[in-house]
């Protein structure tokens, strides 16, 4: 089976108050330690990125995506999604990942991709102390759902049409649960949540 990787890189940071996929983690960035999880567990690597964000843009392609500006970025994670999937519609299967997510274990990333590609799952998205996390992959019979994707909630009111058909895969990784919305939250603090 041929997994599509789709990094989520288009959103406006507005709580972060910048460009948070830019600032600075570990040597590199946000959004690259990412992108670097996620492209090795996957046979095609795009990215959804906002018109305008060349540097973000040559950052990931320097990684091995094909970055894709979308001008509806602003009209939320769901249609960023749709917009990545339609890019890579021939895949036999998607694995959607947030670039503001920079403490994934590649190894999380690797086995849920492994899972997806057998075929059996719908849905699959790995677990944290019974917390469903990222990143997800769906399956090619899901493409017009994916497709049909608009607005900010993502594929969350996909996820619950298909509860009973999403597989959780228990892990070790609290990074499949951690975001990046403030500074703080790149120090490791979360006390504010």
């Amino acid at each position: 089976m041929t997994i599509a990787g789709v990094l989520l890189a288009a959103g406006a940071s507005r709580r972060f108050g910048g460009e948070k996929l830019l600032a600075p983690l570990g040597g590199s960035w946000v959004g690259i330690h990412a992108a670097r999880v996620l492209r090795p567990a996957v046979d095609r690597a795009v990215a959804v990125v906002r018109p305008g964000d060349e540097r973000l843009a040559d950052l990931l392609a320097s990684e091995g995506f094909e970055t894709l500006p979308f001008t509806g970025a602003a009209r939320g994670m769901g249609a960023s999604l749709a917009f990545g999937v339609a890019s890579s519609s021939k895949a036999d299967g998607w694995l959607v990942a947030l670039a503001d997510m920079p403490f994934l274990e590649a190894a999380t990333v690797a086995r849920v991709a492994e899972r997806l590609r057998l075929g059996i799952d719908r849905i699959v998205a790995p677990s944290f102390g019974g917390r469903r996390g990222h990143p997800v992959g769906f399956c090619r019979d899901l493409l017009p759902e994916l497709l049909a994707l608009d607005g900010d909630r993502g594929a969350r009111t996909l996820l619950a049409e298909h509860a009973t058909e999403v597989l959780l895969l228990e892990c070790d990784d609290e990074g499949i649960l951690l975001d990046v919305d403030s500074t703080r939250d790149l120090d490791g603090d979360r006390s504010s949540e």
